[in-house]
């Protein structure tokens, strides 16, 4: 259970720098003290589905983007893909447009 707190916790963190929020400011628009915002994003407290969705309309995205960011063909995420999905859940569209374009090239040279 640690585990998915902590992976919910640094997805919200994710998404919220993503959108340029401070934690403050999540708190302010989920309705929730900066204080369970800290603890969420740090792992050490889980959330009610009510603060879930809550936390997720404050950040503009599904519930669902807040545990599992992409899976593979057995439908469970690899600790690898949510590293990487983690990571780009908190970049800018120019940040990911330019990480497109190197991934592109990356993966031509590869072939």
């Amino acid at each position: 259970m640690a585990d998915l707190r902590k992976r919910f916790g640094k997805l919200v963190a994710a998404h919220r720098r993503r959108c340029g929020m401070t934690q403050y400011q999540l708190a302010e628009a989920a309705d929730l003290s900066p204080t369970m915002i800290v603890r969420i994003e740090n792992g050490s407290s889980g959330a009610r589905f009510p603060s879930i969705e809550r936390i997720a309309d404050a950040l503009g995205v599904d519930p669902a983007e807040l545990f599992t960011p992409g899976s593979n063909r057995q439908g469970r995420a690899s600790a690898v893909r949510i590293d990487i999905d983690t990571q780009l859940a908190a970049l800018s569209d120019k940040d990911l447009s330019w990480i497109n374009d190197l991934l592109a090239v990356a993966l031509r040279a590869r072939g």
